[in-house]
């Protein structure tokens, strides 16, 4: 007897599922930015298309939710460009759609050289007229002033579409049951209940040049945090433990070496977070966590986390850090958004 059983004659005559057509995407570098831009590139999944990703390798993680194939960005041109070539010949085998398609790929970062990489490559790219890169894209857009980083990518999602349609109310990145599940032995393993508050201390990069990182963090969490009763958490990245994270936050139970995914899952069952305009405060947002954001010189019109505003409360921004008792009163709030269990 055949393993596969023939189809019935109302099985055989059922129309099939269209089969999603493969889109080759180049994430931008920051989490923050693969955040954002999540809601677009799962428009773009809901309607026929299916993401082949191309990021640093943090990104399989990140968005092993998603299901989609995520492959690491290589160090060199040549390599990236190699890289290209082979997702486009497994395109054009699987689907015989894609070598006649007039767009093969997204490129959502806005550098020269990741157009150029398309182009050699052999793929006809959709990306942001900037830097001079116009002709190497297959088809250039203006990149949008003045409105949200999403709100750009989603443009992006517009001009691929041929349509527009409302910004979504919120980011939904859901963690795998494998990274909840891994996410709970972390905190069996230290003791550590799933309400606790998470912090995020760092930040990446600058705004204008000026450093993000809100300058009474460390003294916040050392006298204030305490009075609310709950665990601190803190999961420094490379580089982030022994320089910032043992010397400035003692009084907060260290988690390095968390990977993105499992970072998001017990982001998912905190009771808060607090943080600086940073990646991990997207992801907050994104797995619903009640987040506060501290916010110096940083333009929250362009970068706030996403989310409606009963769980996302961003203080400060335009060059002004908000104070102690104002930051204290919005994670107050913050933790009474989720009941206790029981």
């Amino acid at each position: 007897m055949s393993a596969h059983p023939l189809p019935t004659n109302d099985e055989a005559s059922a129309p099939r599922s269209p089969v999603a057509q493969p889109l080759i995407v180049r994430l931008r570098n920051w989490v923050g930015d693969v955040t954002l831009a999540l809601p677009m590139l799962q428009r773009l999944a809901d309607a026929g298309f299916a993401p082949v990703l191309v990021g640093k390798g943090w990104a399989r993680d990140l968005l092993a939710g998603t299901g989609w194939p995520v492959h690491g960005l290589p160090k060199t041109t040549s390599e990236r460009v190699a890289l290209l070539r082979r997702l486009r010949d497994e395109a054009r085998a699987a689907d015989p759609r894609f070598r006649a398609a007039p767009l093969h790929a997204l490129c959502l970062p806005d550098s020269f050289s990741s157009a150029l990489e398309f182009r050699l490559a052999g793929l006809r790219a959709l990306g942001h007229a900037w830097e001079g890169r116009r002709l190497l894209l297959g088809r250039a857009v203006p990149r949008p002033r003045g409105v949200h980083e999403l709100a750009v990518y989603w443009r992006l999602g517009d001009a691929l579409l041929g349509a527009p349609a409302p910004l979504p109310a919120a980011v939904n990145l859901r963690p795998t049951a494998a990274q909840q599940r891994e996410a709970a032995t972390l905190r069996a393993a230290h003791g550590l209940p799933e309400r606790v508050i998470v912090i995020c201390p760092f930040a990446g990069g600058t705004w204008n040049q000026q450093d993000k990182t809100w300058p009474g963090f460390a003294d916040f969490v050392a006298t204030r945090l305490p009075t609310l009763g709950l665990p601190v958490v803190v999961c420094p990245g490379p580089g982030e433990e022994d320089r910032i994270a043992r010397e400035h936050f003692a009084g907060a139970r260290l988690l390095p070496g968390v990977n993105l995914g499992v970072y998001a899952a017990l982001l998912s069952r905190a009771a808060a977070m607090l943080s600086n305009d940073t990646g991990p405060a997207h992801m907050a947002a994104a797995v619903g966590t009640p987040l506060v954001s501290v916010m110096g010189p940083s333009d929250p019109t362009l970068w706030r986390p996403w989310g409606p505003d009963s769980r996302v409360r961003v203080l400060g921004g335009h060059g002004r850090w908000p104070d102690a008792d104002a930051v204290f009163e919005a994670v107050q709030r913050a933790v009474a958004t989720i009941p206790l269990p029981g």
